[in-house]
């Protein structure tokens, strides 16, 4: 328990010294398994529409993850539309983890949009669900979503 929250500790540190996000918010699996019938929901407003954005996708998983990849559901509300899609995302390569790691927690920050997007004003719903075939997926800490704007 002590690793997870120097790692957390850590990582707000390195974050804060970056660019600002709009929006970031992960949920945390206290029994490090993911059901896929638990569907993560994060709901944001956008104010600037003058601005482009990178949405990303964010886990944090332990060493033991079995996997080297990750398949979601992503549903996305936003002002005047709904949409949904599936998306697979590596999470590693034949020989290393791609995400950071600090001692065996690995997180990764996978981009979700090809290019800057420009969103509209209103208020936006992300939901996140897991469908790999392992269920409970086990060695996950925590998922969610990070919404920030593109530095011109």
């Amino acid at each position: 328990m002590k690793k997870i929250i120097f790692f957390l500790a850590i990582t707000t540190i390195i974050v804060s010294c970056n660019t600002l996000s709009v929006y970031e918010r992960t949920s945390f699996f206290p029994s490090h398994e993911w059901k896929s019938s638990d569907s993560l929901s994060f709901s944001f407003n956008i104010a600037d529409t003058t601005s482009y954005y990178n949405l990303y996708v964010v886990l944090r998983h332990e060493d033991a993850y079995r996997y080297k990849n990750i398949w979601f559901n992503i549903k996305v509300n936003g002002p005047d539309s709904t949409f949904s899609f599936k998306r697979e995302f590596q999470l590693a390569d034949n020989t290393k983890w791609l995400g950071n790691g600090m001692d065996d927690i690995i997180e990764h920050r996978m981009p979700f949009n090809e290019a800057p997007a420009k969103l509209k004003k209103g208020a936006y719903t992300f939901t996140l669900q897991q469908i790999m075939r392992e269920d409970p997926l086990q060695h996950v800490l925590n998922a969610g979503i990070r919404i920030e704007k593109v530095k011109p």
